[in-house]
């Protein structure tokens, strides 16, 4: 019983620290809406399960990066309001950390819907090319 208490406890926080990241950073919910518009595309493409699986790991790893992105920002700002290089450096490399990341899923994206797309654009080329 208690560790199902701890494991609530800890969903929780996790939950709470989730929900602190989306209502106090932009760049989090811009990730979030781009992965929302992506798997809604891959799905009415019909991208197969390995595919959406590539989707679901390049779009994790963007989110993921982003929220260890604000940890180390939260943490910078808590020990110092003043400016020092090594803050500085810490921000930096975390912002491009998730500038990899959100490169990476691009890099992913165009691989998995390339083929997609080119079967649908051929589509869309033969049906606009009967209709006159």
């Amino acid at each position: 019983m208690m560790a199902r208490n701890n494991f609530r406890k800890s969903l929780g926080y996790a939950l709470s620290g989730l929900a602190y990241a989306l209502r106090t950073q932009a760049n989090l919910r811009f990730h979030f809406g781009a992965a929302f518009v992506v798997l809604a595309v891959a799905r009415l493409l019909g991208v197969d399960v390995r595919d959406f699986l590539l989707l679901l790991f390049a779009i994790a790893m963007v989110l993921i990066a982003e929220m260890f992105n604000t940890v180390v920002e939260s943490v910078v700002d808590l020990y110092t309001d003043q400016y020092h290089p090594l803050a500085r450096v810490a921000k930096d490399v975390a912002a491009g950390a998730v500038l990899l990341a959100a490169l990476n899923s691009v890099v992913v994206g165009l691989l998995v819907f390339y083929p997609y797309l080119d079967s649908f654009s051929r589509y869309l080329v033969r049906f606009l090319g009967g209709v006159h």
